[in-house]
């Protein structure tokens, strides 16, 4: 029985809004990670790398979590991934110490590596089945998962500064509660396919690997990663040493990620007016005269360096929803697996740099390194030219 394409909509639309509320947890602990450190008793440089573990665990496994969503006919990963999510990751701010905290951290985490390739997956396959618009339908739930991180600093920095950080685990309700919704209206994958297809572990791997198109979306995507890890890691606690607030912080967090949100949902259109490749090499490059701005600015004109840093958010994330369904046309048998490629092996990637960025901006600055890793997308723009399009199926 074939799915119809009243049922693909209406569960894109789950899938979005999952997504939505998902990475609003993943969103919280950036701007009050300031206040847990100062609560345990550890540095900048401490929570950069406990930091750097929880998106390793929430990155760096979704491409073995995609191989499995890819040959399962079950909605496994969706559900527990938000369940996983949202109740480990409110009871961070409660933790009483560093392993505990790591716990929580990991196990939250681990939730958002389950969640995300499946759903991106199912997002691409009910729109292809039924014909719909794929890169539209992408650039919504991605744009939608990037709203939510903006809404989840600002969301967990309003109620640490209002009603305390222990509040927070509350929160969990509203992510069990949507779990329990795309239970009965995110259809069952049997209503589409009967019979998976077998994919061996390591073909798949290297297969993915041996695309010299994937590897320079890889690149694509990880200086992506690379600009949205530094600055959400390490500018909370810039301003919190400039004796600004938590709500302060959440807010700028919130510019910055509701910006690319902004970038995500215009980029199908964006690609169908300039091109895929033009869209590309113009996220990568623009962001290093806009960080130069920003570093002129944060000191003497605060408002003016929100609005910049508003806009390095926007192009930071212009290319994303591109880069993704370039890569699942690519390799379009392993659509799970290359939306844990692309989202999360990435981003994990460029958190184990962070452990160690952390140290390096303690010692020499935190806009001194921010700078300096801004000319790095500039540089691997070049790679863009290499890069041959791809014909929707």
């Amino acid at each position: 029985m074939e799915i119809s394409v009243k049922q693909a909509k209406k569960a894109i639309i789950w899938l979005c809004a999952a997504h939505f509320v998902c990475d609003i947890y993943t969103g919280f602990l950036n701007p009050i990670m300031p206040f847990i450190a100062a609560k345990l008793g550890f540095s900048m440089a401490v929570a950069a790398v406990i930091i750097s573990i929880s998106h390793i665990c929430s990155s760096m496994m979704q491409p073995v979590f995609g191989f499995f969503a890819d040959n399962m006919l079950k909605r496994f990963f969706i559900f527990w991934g938000l369940i996983l999510v949202s109740t480990f990751i409110p009871l961070t701010p409660n933790a009483p110490n560093i392993p505990l905290l790591i716990i929580f951290m990991v196990l939250g985490s681990l939730g958002g590596s389950f969640f995300h390739p499946q759903g991106m997956g199912f997002v691409n396959k009910f729109s292809t089945e039924c014909k719909l618009d794929t890169s539209g339908n992408m650039g919504t739930f991605i744009s939608l998962g990037s709203l939510g991180f903006a809404f989840g600093p600002l969301v967990a920095a309003l109620i640490t500064q209002v009603l305390g950080l222990g509040v927070i685990s509350w929160t969990s309700l509203l992510g069990l509660s949507l779990a329990s919704m795309m239970f009965l209206f995110v259809p069952k994958l049997s209503l589409i396919e009967k019979k998976p297809e077998h994919k061996e572990f390591i073909k798949t791997f290297k297969d993915i690997f041996s695309s010299s198109q994937m590897n320079l979306l890889i690149l694509v995507a990880m200086m992506k990663s690379l600009m949205t890890n530094s600055c959400s890691i390490l500018l909370p606690f810039l301003w919190k040493g400039m004796g600004y607030t938590p709500f302060y912080i959440g807010s700028a967090l919130f510019l910055f990620v509701f910006a690319g949100s902004v970038g995500s949902f215009l980029s199908p259109k964006a690609e169908k007016i300039f091109g895929s490749k033009s869209v590309i090499y113009f996220s990568m490059w623009a962001t290093l005269p806009m960080m130069i701005a920003f570093a002129l600015t944060y000191k003497t004109h605060s408002v003016l360096s929100m609005l910049i840093f508003g806009f390095v958010g926007f192009t930071t994330m212009l290319a994303q929803p591109v880069t993704m369904v370039w890569a699942q046309r690519i390799l379009p048998e392993y659509k799970s697996v290359v939306s844990g490629f692309i989202n999360g092996f990435c981003w994990g990637t460029i958190a184990l740099c962070m452990s160690v960025l952390g140290a390096v901006a303690q010692k020499f600055g935190i806009m001194t390194v921010l700078v300096v890793l801004s000319v790095v997308p500039a540089v691997c723009s070049y790679s863009v030219k290499y890069l041959k399009e791809v014909k929707a199926e």
